[in-house]
């Protein structure tokens, strides 16, 4: 492969400060791409209201763009075509990219796409979400919401599709691009995982609580059924003291306090809020099963976190995460939105002997290593310099 250092522009319509999977992905791309050598360019929506900027954040270049706040949704900002069109076109012309790499169909994303396809830019896009997700922030009827989750199914094959590269991190999220009608060739490659960063370093111990603990990391959004997970630990043998920590904050955190008080566990039932990337890997190392009950995953960054720390699981058997599960050896599914069987199966987990976790958190760790987060970046450089063979071929 080439070894030319690239000049790479990433546009995320979700990046940090914004606590999600599509946005956590973003800045690890350019991290990533950074420490390769790499000069690395951000397009984003700004955090707050006010006009665009520029900054640069530990060598990564962000051009931050004028956004808004919808009535909808709590803390996701949205940028006005209107207001970016030019600005987006200016940066492009100023750092003249070797390739832009876009995360997302909606309005960063397709802003770009039209700019790149005029400029002749080499792009690369990758699609992390499921047009359903929006559907809890909508105000319409059901009716409504099918007909525009097809609309946005149709929109993302026009603004994704014209890249010289499609992904998505897994051949499930690929496969359901297809059935929507998605007809240009779309690539599973994995978001990645730098598994030893969170397995215990030599002579490391990471102090256990006094009751068996159930983890889950992520944002306390519908999607993501924790409400499931808060009843299924109402129904786990008394005998058992099993505690639940959830770590990660959202728009329905009172709502899951109010299931807690409802369900009569609110005094194990632990939200822990926002955590720094050292308390979350502790977090992981201190639980007895990590439990991830979201039915819209393409990937679940965090189930694969988990799995790194060597943790058994438990997972919806929804979209991709069947794919990180070996029944019975490292972990189970469980039936989405069922509490009773999603009850039964972290039981099965917690009254295994100590030795019986300890292997299925080895299996875990096991499954982990094919999303290597070197093979990932191998893939995306490889697209990048237009020289992608696939899997065999890279």
């Amino acid at each position: 492969m080439n070894s030319r250092p690239l000049k790479i522009l990433i546009g995320a319509d979700t990046y940090p400060p914004d606590i999600n999977g599509a946005a956590q992905f973003g800045h690890r791309l350019a991290v990533g791409m950074r420490d390769r050598g790499h000069e690395v360019h951000v397009i984003a929506g700004r955090s707050s209201d006010g006009p665009s900027y520029d900054i640069e954040i530990d060598g990564i270049h962000e051009h931050r763009l004028r956004s808004h706040n919808p009535p909808t949704h709590p803390y996701y900002r949205l940028c006005f075509p209107w207001e970016m069109q030019r600005r987006v076109g200016k940066i492009l012309d100023e750092v003249q990219p070797d390739v832009v790499h876009i995360q997302c169909h909606y309005i960063i994303g397709r802003m770009i796409s039209w700019a790149c396809k005029r400029r002749g830019i080499r792009l690369v896009s990758t699609n992390h979400f499921m047009p359903e997700n929006l559907n809890p922030f909508l105000p319409f009827p059901d009716i409504a919401l099918k007909v525009i989750a097809y609309c946005s199914w149709k929109d993302m094959g026009r603004v994704l599709g014209r890249a010289d590269y499609v992904t998505t991190p897994t051949p499930i999220g690929a496969q359901a691009m297809h059935d929507h009608g998605f007809g240009a060739p779309v690539i599973p490659v994995s978001n990645g995982i730098d598994a030893a960063r969170y397995e215990l370093a030599p002579g490391e111990e990471v102090k256990k609580r006094d009751h068996p603990v159930v983890f889950f990391a992520g944002r306390l959004a519908v999607e993501k059924n924790i409400d499931v997970l808060i009843r299924a630990v109402a129904l786990l043998p008394v005998d058992l003291k099993v505690h639940l920590e959830l770590a990660g904050t959202g728009e329905i955190e009172d709502e899951l306090k109010r299931v807690a008080r409802e369900a009569g566990v609110e005094d194990r039932v632990h939200f822990l809020g926002f955590v720094s990337d050292a308390e979350l890997r502790e977090g992981y190392l201190r639980a007895d099963v990590f439990c991830q009950p979201g039915t819209a995953e393409l990937q679940s960054l965090v189930s694969l976190e988990a799995m790194s720390a060597s943790r058994p699981v438990v997972l919806a058997n929804a979209l991709a995460l069947p794919h990180l599960v070996r029944e019975g050896e490292n972990g189970y599914l469980f039936e989405p939105g069922d509490p009773q069987d999603l009850s039964e199966k972290l039981t099965a987990v917690l009254t295994a002997s100590d030795e019986e976790r300890r292997r299925m958190g080895e299996v875990s760790h096991e499954i982990v290593q094919k999303h290597s987060v070197e093979k990932t970046w191998d893939a995306f450089e490889a697209m990048y310099r237009g020289e992608y063979r696939g899997p065999e071929g890279r």
